[in-house]
Order: structure tokens, then C-alpha cells, then sequence
């Protein structure tokens, strides 16, 4: 696994490239001795905080603050939603719609995985359908909510569970796939400065490897 990559710095902000398998921030347990994108640029850059989790086996774009007041300004656009937040996700099947919406509250067990509850919190995931395979499609998704694992687990809610997620699918089946097919491949938002700034991040390897097997 190559370690993360910076794609943008300013005076607030490190945009990082973080693959798959490698976690956002330092684990707990067995996990509590792993790399975590904070830790490796902690090394050189202090202090830094954590804006926002990307999932370990998800890619793409993670922001790290380099100061609290940055770190509180930018969690604040995601807590507010005043940050655009793009994703490419292969799914299994084929989703017919062009367009869709997923509205289902969520709510996390003990055990840390998330499901459908008519009690859970408020969460909202729209897609746009962008390639057709054999049996698979490629979404474009926009989270409006950024609950733990939304995306899987709207995906899976309707049939169509994120291929390679040994969690909310059927691990016999997933487990084929070398990863998670889900990228964080833009984000949109406004700097401290009033400055508009829109981030793009293409998919690794690793992920377009997969897409001539779907």
C-alpha cells in the first residue's frame, strides 16, 4: 500500500491522496499500532487535525487542519453542509434510474455497523448513474448528511451494496474484489479567505484495475 500523497496545501489546509486500506486517523486495539494518514504527516507537520474520515478501504481526497482555528472552521462547513462532496462508487447490478435519492435515517449499533432505523439520523445520498457494466454500475454520489458509512449502507438498503464492502454485502461474493469501490474524488468549499475552491482527485489503480471485471 503506497503511503498518502499531498495533492493541495494552503496556509489552513493539507488535502491528502489516501488509498485504500490505510486509516484516517490512529485505530484503537489491535489496530492502535497501524500508520493512519494523520500520523504519517504528523511527523514532519504539527500540529495537525483531522477535518473530516474517510472509511480505511475507501480512496480519495481527506482534509487535515493545521491549526484548531482552521480545524474548527472547516469542520464547521461539513457539519453545516456548506462543502461540496463528491464520490465515485461502483455498485453491484444495474441501477436503472438516470438519477436518484436516498432518504433513510441511520443509526449506529454497539458492534460500530450502521442501519436503517426509523429512529436513526436524518441522512440523505443522491446519485447520478454515469456507465453501465455486465453486471455492475458506476454512481456518481453526493452526500448531503455525512454519516458513518452512508454511502454503503443507502447502496445496500436498495439492492445495490458498494462492490468489494465485506461488511453490508454478501462476503462470499465481495470478497473476489480487492477493494472497496468507493473514491472521494472532489470537494467544493469556500476558504477562510473568501476564496471559492473546488478540489479533484482521479481514482488510483488499484481502482480502475477493477473496472474491465465488472
Amino acid at each position: 500500500m503506497p503511503d498518502p500523497e499531498i495533492v493541495y496545501e494552503d496556509a489552513d489546509i493539507i488535502a491528502v491522496n489516501k488509498p485504500s486500506g490505510l486509516l484516517t486517523m490512529p485505530g484503537r486495539g489491535d489496530a492502535a499500532s497501524e500508520k493512519s494518514a494523520l500520523s504519517i504527516f504528523r511527523v514532519s507537520r504539527r500540529p495537525l487535525f483531522v477535518v473530516h474520515r474517510l472509511d480505511r478501504d475507501a480512496s480519495g481526497l481527506l482534509l487535515l487542519a493545521r491549526s484548531a482555528e482552521a480545524h474548527r472552521y472547516y469542520s464547521g462547513l461539513f457539519e453545516t453542509r456548506d462543502i461540496g462532496k463528491k464520490y465515485l462508487v461502483a455498485v453491484q447490478g444495474i441501477v436503472a434510474e438516470k438519477k436518484g435519492e436516498i432518504n433513510k435515517p441511520l443509526s449506529q449499533g454497539g458492534s460500530g455497523r450502521v442501519s436503517v432505523e426509523f429512529d436513526g439520523k436524518p441522512s440523505v445520498t443522491r446519485y447520478e448513474t454515469l456507465e453501465h457494466y455486465k453486471d455492475a454500475t458506476m454512481l456518481e454520489v453526493s452526500i448531503l448528511t455525512g454519516r458513518r458509512h452512508q454511502i454503503r449502507v443507502h447502496m445496500y438498503s436498495i439492492g445495490h451494496p458498494v462492490i468489494g464492502d465485506k461488511v453490508y454485502g454478501d462476503l462470499r461474493r465481495q470478497s473476489r474484489w480487492p477493494r472497496l469501490m468507493l473514491h472521494a474524488y472532489e470537494l467544493k468549499f469556500t476558504n477562510r479567505s473568501g476564496k471559492r475552491t473546488a478540489l479533484r482527485l482521479e481514482p488510483p489503480k488499484d481502482f480502475m484495475s477493477v473496472l474491465p471485471f465488472l
